[in-house]
């Protein structure tokens, strides 16, 4: 089993999401553990927020389980029913298909850092309760759509 040298691998920040919705997550950087050992069938990341700043939107998967593992101190995981603080050794796992938004913010003054962990499905859905967002993937790529848009286009009233 080859050894992941983690020291050698950089933190990279940015994020996919389209403007306006990347400021939330500017202090986040990762080291993708995963990538660096050829993983395909489930994604591993060192992550580092920053004071102030959030993991993701609001967000749940329709396909897709995610875990984190707090590292190093402390995050409010926010989600539909309120409000958790997590510290180091605690965990939160998110169950695909389960209708329920959730983040972490780093409202201390001091660095959080986490592992997540989360399967990655060929076909998949992002739905983000608190922004006109919305992500699909499947064979032909991924996407970013707002919600307003793939409701219309289904006939729905617009969100």
């Amino acid at each position: 089993m080859p050894r992941i040298d983690i020291d050698a691998i950089e933190w990279k920040g940015g994020t996919g999401y389209p403007e306006p919705f990347r400021a939330l997550v500017e202090g986040r950087v990762r080291k993708r553990l995963g990538d660096a050992g050829g993983l395909t069938q489930f994604g591993v990341n060192l992550t580092r927020l920053g004071p102030g700043s959030a993991s993701a939107h609001r967000h749940w998967h329709e396909n897709e389980d995610e875990f984190v593992f707090i590292l190093d101190g402390e995050v409010t995981l926010i989600e539909d029913d309120g409000e958790t603080i997590l510290r180091a050794g605690d965990a939160a796992a998110f169950k695909a298909g389960v209708a329920n938004g959730h983040h972490l913010v780093n409202r201390s003054g001091r660095d959080v850092t986490y592992l997540e962990i989360g399967t990655r499905a060929a076909v998949d859905r992002g739905t983000f309760p608190d922004v006109d967002l919305a992500f699909e993937k499947d064979a032909s790529g991924a996407r970013w759509t707002r919600k307003s848009d793939r409701a219309a286009a289904v006939g729905e009233e617009k969100l």
